[in-house]
């Protein structure tokens, strides 16, 4: 099976539940999957679940625990060097394993917050092997990552609690 390049996108929520849902759909079909965040400390209430499905292992990179514009240039830095050291494993994972589908949750904004070079994802992109479906998330991908893509799907806000200062809700939002 070819294995082909999803992005879920946009300024809605669902991204990531959108992505989960496909790894579980994946996992029940019989594939393997790997799912991992970026930006994310592996708190979000979907991980139990998920590392309790045989055939799915989660992964994270616990490096930006806050946000990303408080940071200071050393903390920058460190983020970078360990988000490019934790997707080059990823992709050796990923081969290693002969994954099915790997998920890389937050990894648009990785990208756009410089702690991931764009050229090696695409670089990843462009070698992965034939039969590994790739699902990326985050905002604003590039025009070149998305000439890659076979699906892209937008999720757009029309209407969210956050605009009436209601927080995200443990559960629903994360």
């Amino acid at each position: 099976m070819q294995g082909l390049m999803h992005i879920y996108t946009g300024e809605g929520k669902g991204k990531t539940t959108a992505a989960v849902g496909l790894g579980v759909r994946a996992a029940g079909a019989g594939k393997t999957v790997l799912f991992a965040q970026f930006l994310k400390d592996g708190s979000s209430s979907e991980i139990p679940v998920l590392g309790g499905i045989a055939n799915i292992k989660t992964r994270h990179c616990e490096t930006v625990t806050g946000w990303v514009k408080d940071m200071t240039e050393e903390e920058r830095a460190k983020a970078k060097a360990d988000y490019a050291r934790f997707l080059s494993d990823l992709f050796a994972e990923a081969e290693a394993e002969d994954a099915d589908l790997i998920i890389l949750d937050e990894i648009l904004a990785a990208v756009n917050c410089g702690f991931i070079e764009e050229r090696t994802l695409l670089s990843f992109l462009d070698e992965k092997p034939a039969k590994l479906e790739v699902v990326l998330t985050g905002r604003s991908p590039s025009p070149d990552i998305c000439l890659r893509a076979d699906y892209i799907t937008e999720m757009k806000k029309l209407k969210h609690p956050y605009d009436r200062g209601i927080r995200a809700r443990k559960g629903i939002e994360y």
